[in-house]
């Protein structure tokens, strides 16, 4: 089943940090974000959680490892009509890609990410 490089943001990771590592983890590239496509949003059937997905254009920088997260089975660069004859996890991945081709990405500065640090006692 055909996914794109997605995953969760850990605490006290940004956005562009979470997107540089899970794309390492489960496709062996590094990759330089550029740009915001969209946000998402999916429900896959009544009752089911909703999605919520961020969307980041990235330049392919170089493949660093054959090493992929243990539930990726394998990392493919595919053609836009490769990906139409496969199965794919989620609508969200035509949209997406659909979304990068035709509509002007955003630039990374609307993302702003807040830690909060503890104070000293």
């Amino acid at each position: 089943m055909l996914n794109q490089p997605a995953g969760h943001v850990e605490n006290n990771e940004d956005v562009l940090q979470a997107v540089i590592r899970e794309t390492q983890e489960e496709s062996g590239w590094l990759v330089e974000p550029i740009g915001l496509v969209g946000l998402y949003a999916f429900t896959p059937y009544e009752g089911a959680d909703t999605y919520h997905r961020l969307c980041i254009l990235c330049r392919p920088v170089q493949h660093i490892s054959d090493q992929l997260d243990n539930d990726i089975i394998s990392s493919h660069w595919l053609s836009w009509e490769e990906i139409q004859n496969v199965p794919h996890r989620s609508p969200l991945i035509n949209a997406c890609i659909e979304d990068s081709q035709n509509t002007p990405t955003m630039p990374l500065t609307f993302l702003s990410n807040q830690f909060l640090t503890p104070k000293n006692s």
